[in-house]
Protein backbone atom coordinates (compact mmCIF):
# COMPACT_ATOMS: atom_id res chain seq x y z
CA UNK A 1 0.00 0.00 0.00
CA UNK A 2 1.09 3.54 -0.78
CA UNK A 3 -0.19 6.53 1.20
CA UNK A 4 -0.92 9.27 -1.33
CA UNK A 5 -2.97 11.54 0.93
CA UNK A 6 -0.44 14.36 1.19
CA UNK A 7 0.29 14.29 -2.54
CA UNK A 8 -3.39 14.09 -3.39
CA UNK A 9 -4.27 17.05 -1.18
CA UNK A 10 -1.72 19.17 -3.04
CA UNK A 11 -3.34 18.12 -6.32
CA UNK A 12 -6.85 18.72 -4.96
CA UNK A 13 -6.01 22.27 -3.89
CA UNK A 14 -4.32 23.26 -7.13
CA UNK A 15 -5.02 20.89 -10.05
CA UNK A 16 -3.04 21.61 -13.19
CA UNK A 17 -5.89 20.40 -15.40
CA UNK A 18 -8.78 21.78 -13.37
CA UNK A 19 -11.87 20.15 -11.88
CA UNK A 20 -14.73 18.15 -13.30
CA UNK A 21 -18.39 18.78 -12.49
CA UNK A 22 -17.70 18.81 -8.75
CA UNK A 23 -14.35 19.26 -7.06
CA UNK A 24 -12.80 16.30 -8.80
CA UNK A 25 -9.32 16.83 -10.31
CA UNK A 26 -9.67 13.63 -12.36
CA UNK A 27 -6.76 14.01 -14.77
CA UNK A 28 -4.32 15.18 -12.09
CA UNK A 29 -5.44 12.43 -9.70
CA UNK A 30 -5.07 9.83 -12.42
CA UNK A 31 -1.59 11.09 -13.31
CA UNK A 32 -0.56 11.05 -9.65
CA UNK A 33 -1.49 7.39 -9.20
CA UNK A 34 0.24 6.37 -12.41
CA UNK A 35 3.35 8.34 -11.46
CA UNK A 36 3.54 6.41 -8.19
CA UNK A 37 2.99 3.14 -10.08
CA UNK A 38 5.77 4.13 -12.49
CA UNK A 39 8.16 4.75 -9.59
CA UNK A 40 7.38 1.32 -8.14
CA UNK A 41 7.78 -0.30 -11.56
CA UNK A 42 11.27 1.19 -11.99
CA UNK A 43 12.32 0.48 -8.42
CA UNK A 44 11.19 -3.15 -8.50
CA UNK A 45 12.44 -3.82 -12.02
CA UNK A 46 9.10 -4.54 -13.69
CA UNK A 47 8.61 -4.16 -17.43
CA UNK A 48 5.28 -2.35 -17.55
CA UNK A 49 2.21 -1.23 -15.60
CA UNK A 50 -1.26 -2.57 -16.39
CA UNK A 51 -4.52 -0.85 -15.46
CA UNK A 52 -8.24 -1.56 -15.82
CA UNK A 53 -8.97 1.67 -17.67
CA UNK A 54 -11.51 1.67 -20.47
CA UNK A 55 -11.42 4.24 -23.27
CA UNK A 56 -14.42 6.56 -22.97
CA UNK A 57 -15.70 5.12 -19.71
CA UNK A 58 -15.11 8.37 -17.79
CA UNK A 59 -15.78 11.55 -19.79
CA UNK A 60 -13.05 13.67 -18.23
CA UNK A 61 -10.22 11.30 -17.36
CA UNK A 62 -10.57 8.44 -19.85
CA UNK A 63 -11.02 10.09 -23.21
CA UNK A 64 -8.16 9.48 -25.64
CA UNK A 65 -6.46 12.83 -25.09
CA UNK A 66 -6.65 12.50 -21.29
CA UNK A 67 -5.17 8.99 -21.43
CA UNK A 68 -2.23 10.34 -23.42
CA UNK A 69 -1.75 13.26 -21.01
CA UNK A 70 -1.64 11.14 -17.85
CA UNK A 71 0.71 8.63 -19.43
CA UNK A 72 3.13 11.38 -20.41
CA UNK A 73 2.93 13.26 -17.09
CA UNK A 74 3.47 10.05 -15.15
CA UNK A 75 6.68 9.42 -17.10
CA UNK A 76 5.47 6.00 -18.19
CA UNK A 77 5.11 6.46 -21.96
CA UNK A 78 5.07 3.17 -23.82
CA UNK A 79 5.03 1.16 -20.61
CA UNK A 80 1.37 1.56 -19.66
CA UNK A 81 -0.77 -1.35 -20.81
CA UNK A 82 -4.56 -0.98 -20.79
CA UNK A 83 -5.68 -4.55 -21.62
CA UNK A 84 -9.40 -3.81 -21.84
CA UNK A 85 -8.98 -1.15 -24.56
CA UNK A 86 -5.54 -2.05 -25.92
CA UNK A 87 -6.65 -2.71 -29.51
CA UNK A 88 -8.05 0.82 -29.71
CA UNK A 89 -4.75 2.35 -28.55
CA UNK A 90 -1.19 2.36 -29.92
CA UNK A 91 0.85 -0.80 -29.13
CA UNK A 92 2.91 -0.60 -25.95
CA UNK A 93 6.52 -1.75 -25.55
CA UNK A 94 5.24 -4.89 -23.81
CA UNK A 95 3.36 -5.81 -26.99
CA UNK A 96 6.12 -4.79 -29.36
CA UNK A 97 8.69 -6.80 -27.41
CA UNK A 98 6.51 -9.90 -27.31
CA UNK A 99 5.87 -9.85 -23.57
CA UNK A 100 2.13 -9.59 -24.21
CA UNK A 101 0.12 -11.00 -27.14
CA UNK A 102 -1.89 -8.07 -28.53
CA UNK A 103 -4.36 -10.45 -30.17
CA UNK A 104 -5.49 -11.62 -26.73
CA UNK A 105 -6.26 -8.09 -25.57
CA UNK A 106 -9.65 -6.39 -25.83
CA UNK A 107 -11.21 -3.44 -27.66
CA UNK A 108 -13.75 -2.25 -25.10
CA UNK A 109 -14.89 1.38 -25.12
CA UNK A 110 -17.70 3.48 -23.71
CA UNK A 111 -19.67 3.45 -20.49
CA UNK A 112 -21.51 0.15 -20.91
CA UNK A 113 -20.17 -2.61 -18.66
CA UNK A 114 -21.68 -5.48 -20.67
CA UNK A 115 -18.37 -6.76 -22.07
CA UNK A 116 -16.77 -6.57 -18.63
CA UNK A 117 -19.64 -8.65 -17.21
CA UNK A 118 -19.10 -11.18 -19.99
CA UNK A 119 -15.41 -11.41 -19.15
CA UNK A 120 -16.20 -11.86 -15.46
CA UNK A 121 -18.57 -14.69 -16.32
CA UNK A 122 -16.02 -16.28 -18.68
CA UNK A 123 -13.31 -16.32 -16.01
CA UNK A 124 -15.73 -17.13 -13.17
CA UNK A 125 -15.06 -13.85 -11.38
CA UNK A 126 -17.94 -13.36 -8.97
CA UNK A 127 -16.65 -10.67 -6.63
CA UNK A 128 -16.02 -7.26 -8.17
CA UNK A 129 -16.91 -3.64 -7.33
CA UNK A 130 -20.35 -2.33 -8.23
CA UNK A 131 -20.07 -0.43 -11.53
CA UNK A 132 -21.90 2.63 -10.22
CA UNK A 133 -21.35 5.61 -7.99
CA UNK A 134 -17.87 6.93 -8.61
CA UNK A 135 -15.62 9.41 -6.86
CA UNK A 136 -17.13 11.20 -3.84
CA UNK A 137 -15.71 14.46 -5.19
CA UNK A 138 -18.24 14.32 -8.04
CA UNK A 139 -21.17 14.19 -5.60
CA UNK A 140 -22.71 17.66 -5.38
CA UNK A 141 -23.29 17.76 -1.60
CA UNK A 142 -19.81 16.63 -0.64
CA UNK A 143 -18.14 18.73 -3.33
CA UNK A 144 -20.00 21.86 -2.21
CA UNK A 145 -19.00 21.34 1.43
CA UNK A 146 -15.40 20.79 0.41
CA UNK A 147 -15.41 23.99 -1.65
CA UNK A 148 -16.69 25.96 1.33
CA UNK A 149 -14.05 24.34 3.52
CA UNK A 150 -11.33 25.32 1.03
CA UNK A 151 -12.54 28.93 1.10
CA UNK A 152 -12.65 28.92 4.90
CA UNK A 153 -9.39 27.08 5.53
CA UNK A 154 -6.75 27.23 2.83
CA UNK A 155 -4.44 24.80 4.64
CA UNK A 156 -7.04 22.09 5.31
CA UNK A 157 -5.61 18.59 5.74
CA UNK A 158 -6.86 15.05 5.05
CA UNK A 159 -8.61 14.91 8.43
CA UNK A 160 -10.52 18.08 7.60
CA UNK A 161 -11.43 16.72 4.18
CA UNK A 162 -12.80 13.53 5.72
CA UNK A 163 -15.05 15.58 7.99
CA UNK A 164 -16.58 17.26 4.94
CA UNK A 165 -18.44 14.01 4.32
CA UNK A 166 -20.11 14.00 7.74
CA UNK A 167 -23.07 15.97 9.08
CA UNK A 168 -24.30 19.54 8.64
CA UNK A 169 -21.67 22.28 8.30
CA UNK A 170 -21.70 25.89 9.47
CA UNK A 171 -18.94 28.49 9.32
CA UNK A 172 -19.50 31.04 12.09
CA UNK A 173 -17.16 33.63 13.67
CA UNK A 174 -14.10 32.09 12.07
CA UNK A 175 -15.07 28.70 13.49
CA UNK A 176 -16.18 25.55 11.73
CA UNK A 177 -19.20 23.88 13.36
CA UNK A 178 -20.33 20.40 12.35
CA UNK A 179 -23.56 18.81 13.61
CA UNK A 180 -24.22 15.08 13.48
CA UNK A 181 -27.38 14.05 11.66
CA UNK A 182 -27.83 10.75 13.47
CA UNK A 183 -26.31 8.64 16.22
CA UNK A 184 -23.63 7.21 13.94
CA UNK A 185 -22.46 10.65 12.82
CA UNK A 186 -22.48 11.90 16.42
CA UNK A 187 -20.09 9.08 17.29
CA UNK A 188 -17.89 9.77 14.26
CA UNK A 189 -17.60 13.41 15.30
CA UNK A 190 -16.68 12.39 18.83
CA UNK A 191 -13.94 10.13 17.47
CA UNK A 192 -12.68 12.87 15.14
CA UNK A 193 -12.38 15.50 17.87
CA UNK A 194 -8.75 16.52 18.37
CA UNK A 195 -6.97 18.27 21.20
CA UNK A 196 -7.70 21.72 19.75
CA UNK A 197 -11.37 20.97 19.03
CA UNK A 198 -14.46 21.28 21.19
CA UNK A 199 -17.07 18.51 21.21
CA UNK A 200 -20.56 19.25 22.57
CA UNK A 201 -23.55 17.02 23.30
CA UNK A 202 -26.84 17.39 25.14
CA UNK A 203 -27.07 15.34 28.32
CA UNK A 204 -30.83 15.30 28.77
CA UNK A 205 -32.29 15.47 25.26
CA UNK A 206 -31.72 13.47 22.07
CA UNK A 207 -30.32 15.39 19.17
CA UNK A 208 -27.18 16.31 17.28
CA UNK A 209 -23.75 16.52 18.84
CA UNK A 210 -21.45 19.28 17.62
CA UNK A 211 -17.77 19.44 16.76
CA UNK A 212 -16.20 22.91 16.72
CA UNK A 213 -12.89 23.26 14.91
CA UNK A 214 -10.74 26.34 14.38
CA UNK A 215 -11.61 29.92 15.27
CA UNK A 216 -12.32 31.06 18.83
CA UNK A 217 -14.03 28.06 20.39
CA UNK A 218 -15.67 29.92 23.26
CA UNK A 219 -17.34 32.38 20.92
CA UNK A 220 -18.53 29.60 18.63
CA UNK A 221 -19.85 27.48 21.51
CA UNK A 222 -23.03 29.54 21.96
CA UNK A 223 -23.81 29.35 18.25
CA UNK A 224 -23.20 25.59 18.25
CA UNK A 225 -25.58 25.15 21.19
CA UNK A 226 -28.26 27.18 19.38
CA UNK A 227 -27.87 24.99 16.30
CA UNK A 228 -28.03 21.80 18.35
CA UNK A 229 -31.34 22.89 19.86
CA UNK A 230 -32.68 24.01 16.49
CA UNK A 231 -32.14 20.54 15.05
CA UNK A 232 -33.51 18.70 18.10
CA UNK A 233 -37.34 18.66 18.04
CA UNK A 234 -37.60 17.70 21.71
CA UNK A 235 -35.05 20.22 22.99
CA UNK A 236 -36.56 22.93 20.82
CA UNK A 237 -39.82 22.68 22.79
CA UNK A 238 -38.13 23.29 26.16
CA UNK A 239 -36.74 26.36 27.87
CA UNK A 240 -33.08 27.14 27.40
CA UNK A 241 -32.24 26.66 31.08
CA UNK A 242 -33.65 23.13 31.01
CA UNK A 243 -31.09 21.92 28.49
CA UNK A 244 -27.81 20.60 29.88
CA UNK A 245 -24.79 20.63 27.57
CA UNK A 246 -21.69 18.55 28.13
CA UNK A 247 -18.41 19.46 26.51
CA UNK A 248 -15.29 17.49 25.81
CA UNK A 249 -12.05 19.28 24.92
Amino acid sequence: KEDLRADFLAVLKNPKHGYGAGMNPCIDCHALMLKKASEIMKKEGFDFVATGEVLGERPMSQNKKALEIVEKEAGIEGRLLRPLSAKLLPPTLAEKNGLVDREKLADISGRSRQKQFELAKKYDIKKFPTPAGGCALTQSGFAERLKKLAEFKKDFDSGDAALAGIGRHFFENDAWIILGRNEKENELLREAAGKKDLFLEMENFPGPSALIRDGILKEAKQKAQELMVEFSPKAKERKKEEIVFRELI
